[in-house]
């Protein structure tokens, strides 16, 4: 069963990630993705820091889904957050049609 839905807790710019929560069962999972993730699957640049919730919430079904992904498969410590780069996209941007 895949990770559930939990709440999305803020962009923090000293990192310069969106931090997010998952649930496994009822065990809340910290996450957070890169902002040069987010951009390169959106496929922009330039976004505003004020911007970045309103992007993640654009990409969030896509970005849970590789959070999930990540976390069965091994990919994690149990004492450390989902942090999802831009190398975790690598394959959805590869199939995304190039600006010309």
């Amino acid at each position: 069963m895949p990770l559930q839905r939990g709440e999305v807790q803020g962009y923090d710019f000293n990192r310069m990630v969106v931090e997010f929560t998952m649930l496994n069962q009822d065990k809340v999972i910290q996450c957070a993705i890169s902002t040069a993730a987010m951009d390169d699957l959106e496929g922009k640049r330039g976004v505003k820091p004020h911007q970045r919730l309103d992007q993640f919430m654009r990409l969030r079904e896509a970005i849970e889904e590789q959070a999930s992904h990540k976390f069965f498969e091994g990919e994690v410590r149990v004492d450390r957050p989902v942090m999802l780069r831009s190398n975790d996209f690598s394959i959805v941007a590869s199939l995304r049609p190039r600006r010309s």
